[in-house]
């Protein structure tokens, strides 16, 4: 008879993930709330020359800076954050990352209104909270996944970008268009991490072994087929050699392109609707949730099918999917900038952003598969990766299309994004591989080596 307690890991599996969309949640807000904090034509500031304007009229560069704020975050405490995953495990500095980004969030409509510098300065604690995301991904990965639900897990954890993306904005778009107004869209996503990330300090545990509501029976899934070197929570990680593996580089380097691609979509995907292709602030509101929604259907899809799929090698199945979701997804976006109307040009951006979604049996399934009990750490430099992919995203725009409504200028970006994603696919097929790391063991020889000269002291 199979009880709750023998899938337990499942129920760690929907807090782990509501936990992550909370946080991508709380920096997206503003994507969308740009467009409907300028509204309010009551609210203006003195500029200091004789003339006043709307108090969050921003600039392109101002923008931008509120971007680079929450990518300066998220670089500052991936590795802080990191090193007390390794330290601590997930429970506890996960939970003040979630207390952190609920604070920051509940303050942001203050301090938009205080200045623009403050506003700048919390959504870089934002950023540092959101810099936990990736890390804590690895982690449930590790400690919870069966080896035979990686990909499945990955692909469920891995979705809170979309969800939030799917969520945020017609959220946002309600309050906007109701007598609450934006702010109201900060204030009750702050109330829903609080929440949530409550939950996870209750119910979480690194070890499931440890867990009183793991049975045996689930215990020996989650353990089957892991070597004692992954099982065994230590503190000991083969920074060099995995910084060094050609392919744990190829696989962050494909991350990194289909990242500030997907970005790029989820950024500046409603003010390039509503800006460029002309759709209306209603329009903008459900149409740039296509793409997320899509995406999020086929990550789901790609988890259980490169899991089921046990009549195609992992190498196979992995490059398949890397080709779908980086190679594909980046001619699409090149082309966007080129289509002739604005439908096919919404339906290239759709098509892109759906499309990446299928990264989990690519080279997120390649990073955990090859890095193991390591896997916090690798996918936690994707998480580096996306710091600096939310600088390279916000900084071509600001480069190439900063007149908004000029086509010209988003040509370049989408073409300049589309190429890189391409060339990081074609280095995929050559490094691919499911096969353990020799890495994995150097925490087995590590101990042993502790203990025979512990031994020799002795002797």
């Amino acid at each position: 008879v199979t009880s709750m307690f023998d899938n337990f890991r499942f129920i760690i599996l929907a807090i782990g993930l509501l936990c992550l969309t909370s946080l991508a949640c709380n920096y997206s807000i503003i994507n969308f709330t740009f467009i409907c904090m300028t509204q309010d034509e009551n609210d203006v500031i003195d500029t200091g020359n004789g003339t006043i304007r709307q108090r969050f009229a921003y600039s392109q560069t101002e923008k931008s800076a509120l971007h680079w704020a929450v990518a300066i975050g998220t670089i500052t405490g991936t590795f802080p954050v990191n090193w007390a995953y390794v330290r601590w495990g997930a429970r506890v500095p996960f939970f003040l990352a979630g207390v952190l980004s609920a604070v920051a969030t509940a303050f942001s409509p203050l301090a938009a209104h205080f200045s623009l510098s403050t506003f700048i300065f919390l959504r870089f604690l934002q950023g540092v909270a959101y810099s936990a995301d990736f890390a804590a991904v690895g982690v449930i990965v590790v400690r919870w996944s069966p080896l035979g639900q990686t990909a499945i897990f990955i692909s469920f954890l891995t979705t809170f970008s979309s969800i939030a993306s799917m969520v945020t904005n017609p959220v946002s778009g309600a309050f906007c268009t109701s007598t609450l107004g934006w702010r109201w869209a900060y204030y009750t996503f702050s109330a829903f991490t609080l929440i949530i990330f409550s939950i996870w300090l209750a119910l979480y545990h690194d070890d499931p072994q440890k867990h009183r509501a793991v049975s045996s029976r689930e215990l020996d899934r989650i353990q089957e087929g892991k070597t004692q070197a992954h099982i065994d929570r230590n503190r000991f990680v083969p920074y060099k050699a995995i910084c060094t593996s050609p392919v744990i580089v190829v696989v962050w380097l494909n991350a990194f392109t289909e990242l500030v691609g997907y970005i790029i979509m989820l950024t500046y995907g409603p003010t390039y609707l509503y800006k460029v292709l002309g759709y209306s602030i209603k329009e903008t509101s459900y149409l740039s949730t296509i793409g997320a929604a899509m995406h999020f259907a086929l990550k789901m899809s790609s988890g259980f099918l490169s899991d089921l799929l046990s009549f195609i090698s992992e190498n196979n199945k992995m490059m398949f999917f890397n080709t779908l979701a980086v190679g594909v997804s980046g001619i699409l976006c090149a082309l966007i900038g080129f289509m002739p109307s604005a439908y096919l040009a919404l339906l290239m951006m759709t098509i892109s952003s759906s499309l990446s979604g299928l990264n989990v049996g690519g080279f997120y399934k390649c990073a955990t598969l090859h890095s193991r009990q390591y896997a916090h750490f690798v996918l936690a430099m994707v998480q580096f990766s996306k710091c600096v992919a939310l600088v390279v995203g916000p900084l071509t725009v600001a480069v190439f299309a900063s007149d908004e409504k000029d086509p010209s200028g988003w040509v370049i970006v989408f073409l300049f994004n589309g190429i890189l994603m391409m060339i990081a696919n074609v280095l995929f097929y050559f490094t691919a591989t499911g096969d353990a790391a020799e890495f994995t063991e150097i925490a087995k020889d590590a101990k042993r080596e502790k203990t025979e000269s512990g031994i020799r002291l002795k002797e």
